[in-house]
């Protein structure tokens, strides 16, 4: 496959947009709104439905015999340790979004319950967290594993470049190799920069805001967003060129310590005994409410109920998406040696676990605030998304220290994010090349934030989120298929296993019996 048709159309392409956003901001505006609301409306069930299903698939995949399938060579061992490889995971699969959700989204549910919730105190701030728990839980890291695990098995155990296409290998066969392989390919990486940009908007308008709220700048407007995006992938660019072991390894590392240790913070000086009491209650209700929530798609709330949920769960499952490219080849990059049930507990599991500690400590607080603790973070009735963080953190001691922790942390997610995600299109656009140029490198580096920058100055938040939605749509039927063809080549591969394990308990019974004399040897 020559590397040159996927990375010139990708290119092309992001290309082309960047110029129509800067020549034609109002236009483009509109095309996207229009197109946003044809998808939202018409296919939210859709995303409803099939993300849900990637969360059972997932969890089939766990528990069955294919479980035991090496990721590699029968004998291989991890490349990474335990720790550095759930680093690099988590810092690539959420990064920014903790940041900046972590307090704005359970507070924006609980002061604005979701259309046909209980919107008491008590059950508004339980449903608040049920709700924020379905966003970033479960159903986000099974998209990651469907991606991740076809990709892993399809390059480590049968020694295929890296590429989205070997994944549907077992379902399409030699096809991939062609034409199709390459749309498949040049959709992934379009997607990706697409959510990381996304990512990045989100980050520069909270530093910004953060900033603002802080009395460093007057206002954060769009020079110092760009400014920012700028300053950031620099960052980024200077990271990715030092490569998987050094740089993003290394920063993934510190990322996961710095933010434990503003976790723990405001753990320690916010409600302890509340927060940690309602994460456990809170993994309950989650448990026991995830079937209401992962299949509803609010058709008796009417429009107030399409709104909401093209809004929330909608927005979430299309991002998620987008990022699935991504964050599902670096996963699998990192995840050499490890078992098929090793891989499904581990990008499942653990990551929603500390998710949920994550919101459970960070919204927990937000909402206890507000009722018990004397308010202020609610403004008018309404949430500021951008603010959110920080006027929760200003009812706290040491708010303004948090404050700035906090704007370093949302730097160092999207520096990890970025980089994972520029080595990880390169190495797509590259053919699958493990050590991809480091022109190439910089150059999708570079474009993430071009494409953040433009957008932003386009139509703000607002076309970033866009344009993650309506990237995802294709790529969700591609994640279909990638299922299917993942769960025909486990079971192949499972069937011969099953084959073998009985032929060679045959011969040991067989020998056995020999040995004692109840069988005749064969002359």
């Amino acid at each position: 496959m020559a590397a040159s048709r996927v990375f010139l159309p990708a290119a092309a392409l992001l290309v082309v947009f960047s110029a129509i956003a800067v020549l034609f901001p109002k236009p483009l505006g509109r095309v996207l709104d229009a197109a946003n609301s044809g998808v939202i409306e018409d296919l939210g069930w859709f995303y409803v439905l099939v993300v849900t299903g990637f969360v059972f698939f997932s969890v089939w995949l766990a528990v069955s015999p294919m479980g035991g399938i090496v990721l590699g060579r029968d004998d291989e061992e991890p490349e990474f340790g335990l720790f550095s490889w759930f680093a690099m995971l988590f810092a690539a699969g959420m990064g920014i979004g903790l940041v900046y959700w972590g307090v704005a989204e359970p507070l924006t549910h609980y002061n604005a319950p979701p259309p046909g919730s209980t919107d008491n105190g008590q059950s508004a701030g339980r449903n608040a967290m049920d709700v924020t728990f379905l966003h970033w839980g479960l159903h986000a890291w099974a998209i990651y594993v469907v991606v991740g695990l076809a990709i892993a098995y399809a390059v480590h155990r049968k020694g295929r470049p890296i590429s989205i296409r070997y994944a549907l290998e077992p379902l399409l066969g030699d096809k991939v190799k062609g034409w199709f392989g390459d749309v498949v390919d040049v959709i992934a990486i379009v997607g990706t920069l697409f959510g990381v940009a996304t990512s990045l908007g989100f980050g520069v308008t909270q530093v910004g805001n953060g900033l603002s709220f802080l009395g460093v700048v007057d206002h954060a407007g769009t020079p110092l967003l760009v400014g920012l995006i700028v300053v950031i992938t620099a960052c980024a660019l200077a990271s990715v060129l030092t490569g998987v072991d050094k740089g993003i390894k290394i920063l993934s590392n510190i990322n996961m310590g710095v933010a434990a240790v503003f976790l723990l913070a405001v753990l320690v000086l916010g409600p302890t005994v509340f927060l940690l009491s309602d994460f456990v209650t809170q993994i309950g209700s989650y448990l026991q409410n995830f079937f209401t929530l992962a299949f509803d798609v609010r058709p008796f709330q009417g429009t107030a109920g399409q709104e909401w949920l093209s809004g929330w769960t909608t927005y979430y499952w299309g991002w998620w998406m987008s990022w699935a490219p991504f964050v599902g080849v670096f996963i699998a990059r990192i995840s050499r040696g490890r078992t098929v049930r090793e891989f499904v507990l581990g990008v499942l599991l653990v990551p929603t676990l500390v998710t949920m500690l994550w919101f459970s400590v960070m919204g927990g607080s937000a909402i206890w605030t507000e009722m018990f603790g004397g308010g202020g973070i609610v403004s008018d009735g309404t949430v500021n998304t951008d603010t959110a963080l920080f006027r929760f953190l200003d009812t706290l001691p040491a708010g303004t220290l948090l404050s700035v922790v906090a704007m370093v942390l949302v730097v160092i997610f999207f520096v990890t994010s970025s980089d994972s995600g520029s080595f990880v299109v390169d190495m797509l656009a590259e053919g699958g090349d493990l050590d991809p140029p480091l022109w190439s490198r910089a150059f999708w580096a570079s474009m993430e934030g071009i494409v953040a920058a433009v957008l932003l100055a386009a139509g703000g938040l607002a076309a970033l989120r866009t344009m993650s939605i309506l990237v995802a749509a294709p790529f969700s039927v591609v994640m279909v298929l990638m299922a299917v063809a993942t769960a025909k080549a486990l079971l192949a591969e499972n069937r011969v296993i099953q084959r073998r394990k009985r032929r060679w308990l045959a011969e040991q019974v067989a020998e056995e019996l020999r040995g004692s004399g109840e069988l005749p040897t064969v002359k």
